[in-house]
């Protein structure tokens, strides 16, 4: 095509860039810099300044275990998603060639799932039943109470929904939490120190109490709010409401370890740019922080049914209390029974403000506040190859943004709150505006 063009005169097409996915471009730019130290080599030249990635090796799975702070602070919480059988994954024995966590569904901790999953399902058929029978049995009840039944009912059906939306991720969270393992130890490796999650345990510890304490607090108030729930209903809300607070903590202790993570690497890079030919490790900060942004991508492709499905049980769950609210204190005037809805209410709001709110900061402190160091370092002061080091990790940080994403059904940050608050007005202006008509309606029928 070249030719043709050029032989009648005309300006030949430009070249065609290929699109390369991560491992093509590793490879090449591997390829390329290998034939750049073959030539220094040819000429005799130092080839120290030319950095080749070290080979690939199978890691010690006892170095592995060792260096694994994460998991050993954040274990409590896992094993109470066992006890719960909410995420049944289970660690592997140290052995080579064998991922430290796994995901198998002959395993015991499926076994002990599906048999918890079993006893709690038949305590919640019981109150379901029961539910739905006062439900339609009692066509007189005040409007409040039949909005409670409403709410409450649909949370029941959460846990119909467990073993389609966190069972059948369970691989997908095993490799999450591999990739985890993998990383502190390549970290460790590239930097000389490892990840120092400061605090961690006791909070993990103090969430994991505090999440079981909230929802016996929350089913309580209800109990005594409201005249027809019954003290044995408690025992079938007490692990729903608990896993969605666990689920909860688990997103708040993951998204403090991101930010933890990206600022020892940004240390450990401010200190290796200090010092002679940082162009040697630079390299690997990058690889380190694409392995991290990917992790990020990773949480959120784990638990994507899961946090989806929490997402929707707000949303639904914040409309109809605030409307029955709303509307028995147009009716009757403010009540104790109003006080149980609004709890609701704020319950459910302050879950979707720290979600999004610490997905916003996870995000903020890999991508933005990163980039910003990177950009604050003084270019004219080190040598051409970490120039172009920097400009590249720079390139990649474009390339990946640290997105807390569901696996492409939602972004998680700040903006899904103002989305899902405007949403909710709609709705509720909506309702209301029927809530009116009818009560003119009624009025003038009496008239």
């Amino acid at each position: 095509m070249s030719f043709w063009a050029v032989s009648r005169g005309l300006t030949p097409p430009s070249k065609v860039v290929p699109m390369l996915n991560p491992n093509q471009r590793q490879f090449l730019e591997d390829e390329v810099r290998y034939r750049e130290k073959l030539k220094l080599m040819a000429r005799g030249d130092a080839m120290e300044e030319v950095y080749v990635r070290k080979q690939e090796t199978v890691d010690d799975p006892l170095e592995l275990d060792k260096h694994d702070s994460f998991y050993q602070t954040t274990k409590s919480l896992l094993v109470l998603f066992q006890i719960m059988g909410v995420m049944p994954i289970h660690r592997n024995p140290p052995e080579k060639n064998l991922p430290r966590t796994g995901y198998s569904w002959g395993s015991k901790q499926v076994m002990w799932a599906i048999f918890i999953y079993s006893c709690q399902t038949t305590i919640v058929v019981l109150v379901l039943r029961e539910r739905v029978k006062k439900f339609v049995t009692s066509p007189d009840k005040r409007f409040d109470e039949a909005i409670y039944n409403v709410i409450f009912i649909s949370l029941l059906f959460t846990n119909f929904l467990l073993p389609v939306a966190s069972w059948r991720h369970g691989p997908q969270v095993a490799i999450f939490k591999n990739m985890w393992t993998n990383y502190q130890y390549k970290f460790f490796k590239t930097t000389g120190s490892p990840i120092v999650f400061p605090n961690l345990y006791p909070l993990t510890w103090s969430l994991c109490v505090f999440s079981w304490l909230l929802s016996i607090a929350i089913n309580l108030s209800q109990y005594f709010l409201q005249p027809d729930f019954r003290l044995w209903y408690t025992f079938a809300y007490y692990p729903i409401i608990a896993m969605l607070n666990c689920f909860c903590s688990l997103w708040y202790i993951n998204c403090n370890a991101f930010g933890t993570a990206s600022r020892a690497l940004s240390d450990a890079l401010q200190t290796t740019i200090r010092g002679e030919k940082p162009a040697q490790k630079l390299t690997e900060y990058r690889h380190l922080w694409v392995d991290l942004s990917h992790m990020m991508q990773q949480l959120g492709r784990a638990y994507s049914n899961m946090y989806g499905m929490y997402c929707l049980v707000i949303f639904f769950t914040t409309i109809i209390a605030t409307y029955g609210s709303i509307s028995e204190i147009i009716d009757h005037g403010a009540t104790y029974k109003e006080v149980g809805l609004f709890v609701i209410v704020f319950y459910c709001m302050g879950l979707l403000y720290i979600i999004c709110n610490e997905a916003h900061y996870a995000s903020r402190k890999v991508g933005l506040d990163f980039q910003t160091k990177l950009l604050n370092i003084n270019l004219t002061a080190v040598d051409a190859a970490t120039q172009k080091e920097v400009e590249m990790l720079l390139v990649a940080i474009n390339k990946n943004p640290p997105i807390m994403n569901l696996d492409g059904y939602a972004n998680i940050n700040r903006e899904l709150i103002t989305t899902n608050i405007s949403f909710m007005a709609t709705y509720l202006v909506v309702l209301l505006q029927f809530k009116i008509t009818e009560q003119r309606r009624i009025g003038q029928q009496q008239s």
